[in-house]
């Protein structure tokens, strides 16, 4: 990927795509495949496949200090750094500094971001799980915010084709709350947390224990520039091998081979072009972020990909007089409705036996159960609405070093010591409900380095999230108990939301433009050339990790833009 302007050679292009992540990655494949000369902007630095990946192939005694945080990298992060995920010197490089890329809170939010080629997708826990009509019909269901626009039926042919590009490995359940994908072979569940699965099955009606469904390349299948997982569980580091899905390794280059795509990274989209006229977005302004130069780039059709809050905070800069209050904001639902995942929250426990048991490799996932509340019956709760999964494993170490979001941090010394006896957990993902004051807002008195004004967050954690704690903990107690590990121990360390990092939900999509910013296709009701396909479409949560429906999504609304483009009515 080595196609860049730098000097406006070029002015105009039948799409432009705003950010190079799980989204961005995607549109632009779509939209070049579809014959659109696409130009792809990313207000990041330049990273390419491997080359770029200086850490991947280190070991804990090549870092510095055993690779623990220093104490100026921990004052460059004042907020990151509250995660304990972001300063670790195997992949510090992927997140930004605070103090160069500021943002305010009104209640803490743990905003942890990369801003590089490829966005979060080097960066992402790579857990693939799809949605059911049991979520889309949710919000109508229980009288919460708005309806989806959509169904299952709608997104599942969306799903298995970026299933089948993007390969996800995992185990068939027939389950209707997590309806079932196209799957490579699952990795393999170790000794213990096949003896817990088994003993889970005996005692709770309707609770599986599987392997984490993962969006890693396993078995004999070939993916064009990419092989197998090595189990090395060095992914943060940005995987060589191409093993995990990234936008760096696949779709990406994908774009790239049709010739259609021109990537310009160092490039801040601030605002997007309206012309009341033809009632359309004709472009994008740019601030060049390393010379701070202006430029403006034309287009047929926009996609914003460039998160749920950078995707938001660009329109609502894009004001004009038919947009006072920011692009598409006419029912003021821009910027509300911030969603994330709260976990947190579990139990661990030891387990006695297979002492003459061991695992080959380290498994970069680990086990996963999926949602048993509120799915009518004997699951039915009182004090709290919705669901949710655990993810967990068990090793001869550390288990949090299973699941991705809590795996960082840790001192390294813990992973070379000799293995002691075989622990286990299981961490809680609940979904949070779409609240209209969960909200981000600008503020053009705090600017940052380009003039641009800073983001604000005002978000909690509220009643039904709380309540769903207590159950999230004490499930997950009984649940190890009865699998016959001893000295169980419960913990909640709730944080804040962001620390989930799956921002979702503050342009969402909704039937009416008069409640929601997007329509079933992901357009701005009103201006119906620009497409949003990141987290902020998102009208509620679910309680699965979200990246996969972003994918289908975008690929769906990529695909419905071309040929709303060769049909004239955009």
């Amino acid at each position: 990927m080595n196609k860049f302007y730098y000097n406006d050679e070029q002015e105009s292009y039948d799409a432009i795509v705003v950010g190079t992540g799980i989204s961005g990655g995607w549109a632009a494949k779509e939209l070049c495949e579809n014959g659109l000369k696409t130009l792809v902007l990313e207000r990041g630095r330049m990273v390419k496949h491997i080359e770029d990946y200086e850490t991947a192939n280190m070991d804990p005694w090549d870092f510095p200090n055993a690779g623990e945080p220093t104490k100026a990298d921990l004052e460059k992060q004042p907020k990151q750094n509250r995660t304990g995920y972001t300063t670790n010197a195997a992949s510090k490089m992927w997140f930004v500094n605070d103090l160069e890329h500021p943002y305010n809170e009104v209640k803490r939010f743990d905003w942890m971001r990369g801003y590089h080629v490829g966005g979060r997708s080097l960066q992402w826990g790579r857990q693939s799980y799809r949605w059911s009509d049991i979520d889309f019909t949710a919000n109508q269901r229980e009288g919460i915010a708005v309806d989806w626009p959509v169904r299952y039926k709608d997104i599942a042919p969306w799903y298995e084709k970026v299933e089948n590009y993007i390969g996800v490995s995992g185990e068939a359940l027939n389950l209707p709350q997590l309806p079932d994908s196209n799957f490579l072979p699952m990795m393999e569940l170790n000794c213990v947390e096949q003896h817990v699965r088994e003993k889970v099955a005996e005692h709770f009606d309707g609770r599986v224990i599987t392997a984490g469904r993962t969006a890693h390349i396993t078995g004999t299948k070939e993916f064009e520039g990419r092989s197998k997982c090595q189990f090395r569980n060095r992914c943060i580091r940005g995987c060589p091998f191409g093993a995990y899905f990234s936008s760096l390794s696949s779709t990406l280059p994908a774009a790239e081979r049709t010739g259609n795509m021109t990537l310009r990274p160092d490039s801040i989209v601030h605002e997007v072009i309206y012309d009341p006229d033809t009632k359309r977005a004709t472009g994008v302004k740019v601030i060049d972020r390393v010379t701070k130069e202006a430029h403006e780039f034309k287009a047929k059709v926009i996609f914003l990909c460039a998160s749920a809050i950078a995707s938001t905070s660009i329109l609502m800069q894009s004001k004009s007089d038919r947009f006072p209050n920011g692009m598409g904001n006419d029912s003021d639902q821009l910027g509300r409705n911030i969603m994330d995942h709260h976990l947190g929250v579990g139990a661990s426990g030891k387990f006695d036996g297979f002492d003459d048991k061991y695992y080959k490799g380290r498994k970069p996932s680990g086990v996963y159960i999926p949602r048993f509340r509120n799915l009518g019956g004997d699951s039915d709760r009182k004090d709290y609405k919705r669901g949710f999964g655990y993810q967990g494993g068990a090793s001869r170490g550390n288990w949090e070093d299973m699941v991705a979001e809590m795996s960082h941090g840790k001192s390294l010394k813990e992973a070379i010591l000799k293995p002691g006896g075989w622990t286990m957990g299981i961490g809680g993902f609940g979904e949070v409900l779409p609240y209209e004051d969960n909200r981000m807002t600008l503020d053009y008195d705090k600017k940052d380095q380009w003039g641009l004004p800073t983001v604000t967050f005002d978000a909690e954690f509220k009643e039904n999230e709380w309540n769903m704690r207590k159950d999230m903990q004490e499930s997950a107690i009984e649940m190890l108990e009865k699998a016959g590990l001893r000295d169980v121990q419960g913990y909640d360390r709730p944080g804040a939301l962001g620390l989930g990092i799956h921002e979702m939900g503050t342009a969402r999509m909704g039937r009416s433009r008069k409640t929601s910013v997007l329509n079933g296709n992901n357009q701005i009701h009103d201006v119906p050339n620009v497409y949003v396909t990141d987290g902020a479409f998102m009208t509620s949560a679910s309680c699965v990790n979200p990246s996969l429906t972003y994918m289908a999504f975008t690929a769906r609304a990529a695909n419905h833009a071309a040929q709303e483009l060769k049909k004239g009515n955009i």
